[in-house]
């Protein structure tokens, strides 16, 4: 999947549009309406800063439960996250991974930045 199909696929799956807050144009993410917090982050870096080649890459970073990061970390174009807590986030360059692997991150990421609802106690 291209930066710009993950791009479409959110739009159309999530219903959210990318956001600049930084004001730079490779750098944007992808955002809860509700709660505001950041589900995706896409940037352009340097493959180097992966252990790659030098060249520009467009990558995004996800959140992930730290207990399935190993399985994930094994997969071609997963990576420990760029810029982020490495705990939490990994980072995944769009073009080595499958996209049924970006689309489980994604799911994922969505999910675990979800805004929680609290269970009302029973009488």
């Amino acid at each position: 999947m291209t930066r710009s199909e993950f791009d479409r696929y959110i739009s159309e799956e999530y219903g959210v549009e990318l956001d600049y807050p930084f004001q730079e144009d490779d750098i944007y993410v992808f955002r809860h309406k509700d709660n505001r917090k950041w589900f995706a982050l896409v940037m352009q870096i340097s493959a180097d800063k992966l252990g790659g080649e030098r060249k520009n890459i467009w990558v995004t970073n996800l959140k992930c439960e730290p207990i399935f990061k190993t399985g994930f970390l094994s997969q071609k174009g997963v990576y420990p996250a760029y810029h982020m807590n490495k705990e939490h986030w990994l980072t995944i360059r769009f073009d080595e991974v499958d996209d049924e692997t970006l689309k489980t991150l994604l799911s994922i990421s969505f999910d675990l930045t979800a805004k929680k609802y609290k269970k009302k106690k029973s009488a």
